[in-house]
């Protein structure tokens, strides 16, 4: 075998660098694996060892490149310094899987746990030459089978690695010395309690000191040094001691992230030990249903995070990636993060306690919790109580809950809360995200509750988010199936509940992939999937429009993004809530769901800046009963306030209120004084429309300070189009080919049940989170599938849109007109002809679809609208988007390019259409006994 050894000059600068630490030894660099030479720290993945990706591909997910599971062996020879003799000796594996470790030979032993590090005893061990093996195991055999579908394990995101990960090396120091610190602030008392274990060889006396000061504020906060003569017994001995904190206390928030530092020293004379502690001065709480932070309430502004890493296939192990990320985030308002079934590395908490960010971390559980399921149960037990004792420190660090859209026995997970809270109550603790998916509504024994819906209960009257799939709520939730207004909240599922509630995975909206992301993947993962959608795109010749799809579905899903969002902030007292996402999940179906892509980087849709207009600590809300007026109404327009700031908000509110053209504008100022932590009306905007003769959208725009929101609605003239010059049927019968021969304008409103499977169903809201996996889940439930379709796209200068102002994809006019359409499928038409309003289609099926579409047939000239306008009539935009039909099929701009016989228009609407067989993947939650209850 080929020996390999540690050079005594890295090992010398390694030793150097932390002379004021325990002495360490790295174990970095090359070794000798069963599936060949490799770099460690680090993956199989990435040192190219394992599977080689072959076709075909999936579209579910990312691909590894080199993918392997099962057990890898790793060794290598390393020269112990002189330095180490006599000393306690540790191997620490900073993040691995389960290992088992060889030190020349003799088996020292094994661990299986997968968020703590890897810490081995070893024996007293010689100055000199060395052989180390380690076996790890990322086989289907080595943890319990419920935790291979978190997030902790599955390819999914993160991908099921094999390898060694971080701080990797041999910790050498005396006895005794210092085994675990654990510091508990009080910011009321004003101290900080610290617990601390020290083990000891033999009994004697030792110095404890500690040294602190806050080191990353502008404020200077030097504490008082504390000494304390202690005596020790041999084995394990615990202390505890309190230090004051002064009269001001630096605190620990989103806003001012202080951060102490405490420099632990144990001395007996004979030997020295030192730790060093961050920890932050924070109390973290509930009152009534929200959270406090340092008697400040506090609403969560969260994003989940399912360990999306495309180059390297695992979460980032050190600080400055994840402060770059958080800064990122922040930048979006986002001041939480909620980790989906997995917990992070340390790097991760150390950069959320010095950025601000709130962290809920879980267990790697997604499934089911039963008390006969004891070989789960202690695994799941063992990491729990693991996360406490290593990530405990962390200001950030502020809930713990036990997975993801759990279901099981309540009575077990009440007993596992009560276990943890006894450990450590400076985290708040949940049975875990959207158990049960919200039906069975809150339960006595957690601290806050995460879900999408507060129990069963009439319509969306129990809903904490605005969109769901069409198997979990019927035709997808409120803000497809309700009339859009922006005066509706929660408070009426927030009510059923005593604590704080968290809305689960909300703002789930499909955007079209940018397919230039492609190149960004040079790691250990490769969209195939991407480059398959790309590839249908072209078989159904729509490659061309590939950038506008992105667009439209990204600026439409923004439209969402801000509805969704507003609905929690309009909702006094609501906890907050965990989008889903800012960023892509590229896995479960590929779910590109992200304003962001997968990197965390901007897909050019929104800057930052107006996303955090609403959300933000302090967002002007305005409070519209509708979206469309007719210039005869009254405009009225309720203005409020959600402030969570640290203060209280009294600073005016600017309004302007102007046209797209300019040439109408009002505006005007209204005073607030809207206490910490709640949401308030601040005053009224009463206007008159009459003035608009023309239909005209309208911007609203609402600044505070530096805080400012927009709103987009539209006015339209109290007025009706004759049908005068043109014949109008719903059926392509002889009357209409013989007005067609004649040279005459025929508009043609197909019934929705002639055209049923020649179209699909109408749909406002983009497709929710994954058209595949949700339809195998609604078929197999019995239950109706989504339309499937993400946005209209269209050309705002065609001469239809004189009439009816629009941008290229849906906003809030389109509503009624949409939901109310069968989107034609137009597969059989020219490869180049687009129809005049297109719906864009899911990435998995990618019909070419249309609502509005227009022929020339023979002399005559047809336009198709499959809108039913009569449901739509006696709305504003229904009878103005009949308006500008009319117009424009009477005007001389209306002139089809594109000609079809009779024969080639009657087989367009009765040709069956060749359906691409699409299969979900599985997914773990139980939507068969509960679903539309």
């Amino acid at each position: 075998m080929k020996q390999l050894f540690l050079s005594l000059a890295t090992m010398l600068c390694a030793l150097c660098a932390q002379a004021q630490e325990r002495a360490f030894l790295p174990l970095s660099g090359i070794w000798e694996s069963s599936l060949g030479t490799c770099r460690l720290p680090g993956t199989t993945d990435e040192n190219k060892l394992g599977n080689p990706a072959q076709a075909p591909y999936v579209t579910t997910q990312l691909t590894r490149l080199h993918s392997y599971s099962g057990q890898v062996t790793y060794e290598r020879d390393f020269t112990l310094p002189e330095g180490f003799a006599g000393k306690k000796l540790r191997l620490i594996m900073e993040r691995t899987k389960p290992s088992t470790l060889w030190i020349d030979g003799d088996s020292i032993g094994s661990f299986s746990h997968l968020y703590a590090p890897h810490c081995y005893e070893l024996p007293s061990l010689k100055p000199g030459k060395h052989h180390i093996v380690l076996r790890i195991d990322n086989s289907e055999t080595s943890v319990p089978k419920e935790i291979q579908s978190s997030h902790a394990w599955t390819d999914a995101t993160q991908t099921n690695w094999n390898g060694i990960l971080g701080k990797f090396g041999i910790e050498a120091y005396d006895t005794p010395y210092i085994n675990k610190v654990q510091v508990y602030p009080s910011v009321s008392e004003k101290c900080a309690r610290i617990t601390l274990e020290v083990w000891s060889d033999y009994p004697c006396s030792a110095i404890v000191s500690i040294q602190g000061k806050a080191w990353n504020t502008p404020t200077t906060h030097v504490l008082p040094t504390f000494e304390k003569n202690i005596t020790l017994q041999q084995g394990a001995n615990s202390f505890t001691f309190t230090l004051g904190m002064g009269e001001s206390p630096l605190l620990w928030s989103e806003f001012h992230p202080a951060l102490y530092g405490l420099d632990i020293a144990l001395n007996n004379g004979h030997s020295h030990d030192q730790q060093h502690i961050d920890f932050g001065m924070r109390e973290f709480g509930t009152e009534n249903t929200q959270f406090v932070l340092n008697d400040k309430k506090i609403l969560l502004r969260g994003k989940h995070d399912a360990c999306v890493f495309p180059l390297t296939g695992y979460a980032p192990m050190d600080v400055e990636t994840w402060r770059n990320i958080f800064r990122i985030a922040k930048r979006y308002g986002i001041n939480h993060y909620r980790c989906h079934s997995y917990t992070p590395p340390e790097a991760a908490l150390k950069a959320a306690d010095i950025e601000g960010i709130y962290f809920q971390v879980e267990l790697p559980l997604w499934g089911a919790i039963q008390r006969n399921n004891i070989s789960l149960n202690t695994f799941l037990k063992r990491e729990g109580n693991m996360i406490l004792d290593w990530l405990g420190n962390h200001p950030s660090f502020m809930m713990l809950g036990l997975g993801n859209e759990l279901h099981g026995d309540i009575d077990v997970m009440r007993e596992w809360l009560d276990e943890f809270r006894r450990k450590d109550l400076r985290h708040l603790y949940c049975f875990g995200s959207n158990n049960n998916l919200g039906w069975q509504g809150p339960q006595d024994g957690e601290d806050f509750f995460v879900t999408c819906r507060v129990g069963g209960g009439e319509g969306y009257s129990t809903h904490v988010r605005s969109s769901f799939a069409y198997v979990d709520a019927e035709k997808g939730g409120i803000l497809n199936n309700t009339r859009p207004n922006t005066t509706a909240n929660y408070a009426q599922a927030i009510a059923r509940c005593p604590r704080p509630v968290v809305g689960h995975e909300t703002c789930q909206f499909q955007i079209y992939p940018d397919f230039q992301q492609i190149a960004k993947y040079k790691g250990v993962l490769y969209p195939y999937n991407l480059e398959i959608f790309r590839n249908r795109l072209k078989e159904n010749h729509l490659h061309d429009q590939a950038e506008a799809f992105h667009r439209a579905t990204g600026h439409f899903s923004v439209a969402c993004y801000k509805a969704d969002i507003e609905y929690a902030l309009r909702t006094p007292g609501f906890g907050g809530f965990q989008m889903l996402d800012l960023q892509d999940y590229p896995g479960q179906g590929s779910a590109l769901v992200g304003i962001l892509d997968a990197f965390m980087e901007s897909k050019g849709i929104i800057d930052p800046e107006t996303f955090y207009g609403f959300c933000a600590p302090v967002v002007p809300l305005a409070r519209l009963t509708d979206f469309c007026w007719l210039n005869t109404q009254p405009l009225h327009i309720g203005i409020s306030l959600s402030n969570y700031e640290e203060n209280d908000w009294s600073t005016p509110i600017h309004w302007q209120l102007v046209s797209d053209d300019g040439e109408w504008e009002k505006q005007g100022t209204i005073t607030c004084s809207v206490p910490q932590g709640e949401l308030k009306e601040a005053g009224d905007i009463n206007l008159s429309l009459n003035g608009l003769k023309k239909p005209q959208r309208l911007t609203l725009n609402l600044r505070t300070g530096t805080y400012h929101n927009y709103y987009h609605l539209w006015v339209y003239p109290d007025e009706q189009e004759s049908t005068e010059g043109i014949y109008i049927d719903s059926l392509l019968n002889k009357q209409v080919k013989a007005k067609l021969a004649k040279g005459e304008t025929v508009l043609l409103l197909p019934r929705h049940k002639d055209i049923g499977k020649q179209s699909v169903g109408g749909m406002f809201t983009p497709d929710y989170w994954n058209y595949a996996m949700f339809k195998t889940i609604s078929e197999n439930a019995g239950k109706e599938v989504s339309p499937g379709t993400m946005s209209i796209l269209t050309n705002p200068a065609h001469p239809l849109f004189r009439h009816f102002p629009t941008e290229e994809h849906s906003d809030w006019q389109w509503w009624s007109i949409t939901r109310n359409s069968r989107p034609m499928i137009l597969n059989h038409t020219d490869k180049a002809y687009r129809p005049v309003v297109q719906v864009i289609d899911n990435i998995e099926r990618n019909h070419k679809l249309g609502i509005v579409f227009e022929f020339r047939i023979g002399k005559g000239k047809l336009l198709v609208c499959t809108t039913d306008l009569n449901a739509i009539k006696d709305t504003p935009e229904g009878n103005q988007f009949r308006t500008a039909l009319l117009r424009y099929a009477k005007s001389a701009q209306f002139q089809p390019d594109t000609v079809l016989t009779w024969e080639e228009l009657v087989r367009l609407f009765t040709e069956d259409i060749i359906q691409r067989d699409i299969q979900g993947v599985k997914n773990q939650s139980d939507y068969s006994s509960n679903v539309l209850m």
